[in-house]
């Protein structure tokens, strides 16, 4: 089993299939980590890609994120959110396409997530709740990724969850002996990204394993289930998953906070629908 394990990873890590992140990234991350750069330096390498630009700003603008006033440049938005979360906004726009394409409804419950996780950390009075969105954004990236790489483990992950009636990732995990979030942990590592997303895209499924931020995974882990529970987009089966206690523990939500989220969550799930990054 061990052998399969690895040989799958070497497949679904693959660099030359891997989505290609627009080129301007690995340029802005090495600017963002010279301390004498400055935001201007860091914005007009971004909006240097005219197109990347205009989709970051969309979703900046989206119903996600709330700000009462339009976001018209590429400075104000990293002023506004920092680099952790426009980075995550410049990965999850390049792997858009793909994401439409391979699972119907998944970019859909994606962007639920986003919201939903920026609910939560609000309500639960985290400083940076638009990093939260970002973590929730990217969740379930491991699945798109193993689709490119492996369509055909993809049929067969479909096949067990309507044939044994398991979740996605109980699926995944029977088909291939691990699941989205072994790859998003992987893709971490690869892609750079910081710890606390790293950790909240790793460990959203087994919140009590996060050792740095398990409020990161315990917000992603919240938000995939209201996210599920309305039924937002669709994430490769029909069931709603259970909530770990453990998460409300760490986020200190009692029910009737739970409540107040859900009711509060409603109408802006409606308010998102029509959303999309790529008009």
């Amino acid at each position: 089993m061990e052998d399969l394990q690895l040989e799958t990873k070497k497949k679904v890590l693959a660099v030359k299939d891997l989505p290609t992140l627009p080129k301007v990234l690995e340029e802005v991350s090495k600017l963002v980590e010279d301390p004498n750069s400055s935001t201007e330096k860091i914005a007009k390498a971004i909006s240097r890609d005219q197109v990347l630009s205009a989709k970051v700003l969309k979703m900046v603008n989206s119903p996600i994120y709330g700000f009462p006033r339009r976001i018209s440049t590429i400075q104000h938005a990293l002023v506004l959110l920092g680099f952790n979360v426009i980075k995550g906004l410049i990965i999850s726009t390049s792997v858009f396409d793909i994401m439409t394409k391979s699972m119907v409804g998944l970019w859909e419950h994606s962007l639920g997530c986003a919201l939903a996780a920026s609910v939560i950390a609000k309500k639960v009075g985290f400083k940076d709740p638009e990093e939260y969105a970002v973590a929730g954004l990217l969740h379930d990236l491991g699945k798109v990724i193993a689709l490119v790489q492996l369509p055909e483990l993809k049929e067969e992950v479909d096949a067990v969850v309507k044939k044994e009636d398991l979740s996605y990732y109980e699926a995944e995990r029977k088909v291939m002996g691990f699941a989205h979030d072994r790859i998003n942990a992987w893709l971490a590592d690869y892609w750079n990204l910081p710890l606390r997303l790293r950790e909240a895209l790793a460990w959203h499924h087994k919140v009590k394993s996060a050792q740095h931020h398990p409020d990161m995974a315990a917000v992603v882990h919240l938000a995939d289930f209201i996210t599920r529970a309305f039924e937002v987009g669709f994430a490769g089966d029909d069931q709603v998953s259970f909530v770990y206690p453990e998460s409300l523990k760490i986020l200190k939500l009692s029910l009737n906070d739970l409540e107040d989220i859900l009711d509060n969550l409603g109408e802006q799930f409606l308010e998102l629908s029509h959303f999309t990054p790529d008009e």
